[in-house]
């Protein structure tokens, strides 16, 4: 009888200490209210996200579940065809580390994971800033869809059709587009403290931008995330499912 309490206690143990834990955004007095993203349960298949998150150094599981959530309010509110790839982009991360990745979501399958560069007045190491507006060369966070690809001042580029009125929908007017840069190079950012920085453009390496490029062109989705509580609360394509309740609750 004893032996049997004690084996039920143990057991009871090792499941709490098997909890994960969020990653910490370290707080700046100076910022826009955030909020700091908590570890909440999967809103996709729970066998889909641990394969990706296991090849995903890096990637905070609510920012993939977010992005996951986005594409398929959009796609179920008529407003973006199902895709098979998407790339996320992560702006609460400094610039120096490794914070987009591009998925194959039919395999579940990691493509690609890339430094990629903010608008030069979002921030310097840490992007804190966003904008729509013509002229502010700050980035813009929420859902995208990658459309057609062009030969331009940048080279090989993809143009990018924001899919959320007010936060990111002036994308394509105001030419923010996927291309590569020589200012995006991840050994000189760490000698400098920050990446090079574009007009608002996610700029990648140019030794992959091509590949990246030809993985989303043609209506791939793009997801860029910040924890922002206004566009958290206000997106149309966050909320509008099973885990409405978890992002109502990040934005508050």
């Amino acid at each position: 009888m004893w032996f049997k309490i004690i084996l039920v206690l143990a057991a009871s143990s090792a499941l709490v200490s098997c909890r994960l834990s969020p990653r910490d955004t370290p707080a700046q007095a100076y910022l826009p209210p955030v909020v700091t993203p908590a570890f909440v349960p999967f809103a996709a298949p729970i066998s889909q996200m641990q394969r990706m998150l296991a090849q995903a150094q890096g990637l905070d599981p609510t920012v993939l579940q977010l992005a996951l959530e986005s594409q398929r309010c959009a796609v179920e509110r008529g407003l973006a065809k199902a895709s098979r790839r998407m790339a996320v982009i992560d702006y609460s991360l400094p610039s120096t580390q490794t914070r987009m990745w591009v998925f194959d979501l039919s395999d579940a399958k990691l493509l690609f994971a890339e430094h990629v560069a903010h608008g030069k007045n979002s921030g310097e190491n840490m992007a804190t800033r966003f904008s729509n507006a013509e002229g502010s060369l700050q980035s813009s966070l929420g859902l995208f869809t990658a459309a057609e690809t062009y030969d331009g001042e940048n080279g090989y580029s993809l143009r990018m059709d924001g899919l959320e009125p007010g936060v990111n929908d002036r994308a394509r007017e105001r030419l923010l587009v996927i291309h590569g840069a020589d200012y995006v190079n991840p050994q000189q950012a760490t000698r400098q403290g920050r990446l090079g920085r574009s007009w608002g453009c996610p700029a990648l390496r140019r030794a992959v931008a091509h590949q990246v490029i030809d993985s989303l062109k043609g209506g791939q989705t793009v997801f860029a995330y910040y924890p922002d509580s206004q566009w958290l609360g206000g997106s149309r394509f966050l909320g509008c499912n099973a885990s409405g309740a978890l992002t109502a609750t990040l934005a508050r």
